[in-house]
């Protein structure tokens, strides 16, 4: 028993007050295991999501100037599909976000998500897409809805066919809806997935 002990003291002490390279290596690979497999599936669990946490990598929902200043220039579409600079200005994220932000989503059953409401859905691409409710409606007790990215001037699909799959979302695509943003901070991620891909696409020199 004195040996375990003394075992764990030592053990403790590495990770903890150590200064060594090996200690910070090790204190950053626990970090990683903690955050993936407790923080992140317990997150998971309380929003009632299986993705409580997305980075935006993307500049969709981007506003450039003041809302007054965006409304101005993004209007017509909003307006022309019945949504008035009064409906806006009372959606969440009424001034957007931009790239590298962190959102935080909570799940949320599909009649209660309202036209304005910031979701994160799965859609042909590899990654899900974070953009606003638009229009939303009821098709045989299931719902379906459409999104638009707040930088979009028109309706995204007709600017390319990449963007149909945003015209009709069933509700089982829907990841969450975002209810907290943390700025910037998503860049880490950004980083990482660049250099990653950075490193992929290195030339190999065959001896």
């Amino acid at each position: 028993m004195n040996d375990l002990k003394k075992t764990l003291k030592r053990v403790w002490h590495f990770i903890w007050e150590d200064d060594s390279i090996w200690s910070w290596i090790v204190n950053i690979i626990l970090a990683f295991v903690i955050i993936k497999f407790i923080v992140y599936p317990g997150l998971g669990f309380i929003l009632q999501t299986s993705h409580p946490v997305v980075a935006v990598v993307s500049e969709s929902m981007k506003h450039d100037g003041n809302f007054n200043e965006w409304w101005d220039k993004s209007s017509n579409w909003y307006v022309s599909n019945g949504i008035e600079k009064e409906d806006f200005s009372s959606f969440v994220f009424k001034n957007g976000f931009n790239k590298g932000d962190i959102m935080v989503l909570n799940g949320k059953s599909p009649d209660s998500i309202k036209i304005g409401d910031i979701i994160v859905f799965w859609s042909a691409k590899k990654d899900p897409i974070i953009h606003r409710v638009v229009k939303k409606w009821n098709d045989e007790n299931v719902y379906y809805l459409q999104t638009k990215g707040d930088n979009y001037r028109t309706n995204p699909s007709s600017i390319s066919n990449s963007f149909l799959d945003e015209t009709k979302i069933n509700q089982n695509q829907v990841v969450g809806n975002a209810i907290f943003r943390i700025p910037l901070l998503g860049y880490i991620k950004i980083w990482f997935v660049e250099l990653i891909d950075i490193l992929n696409n290195l030339p190999v020199q065959k001896g």
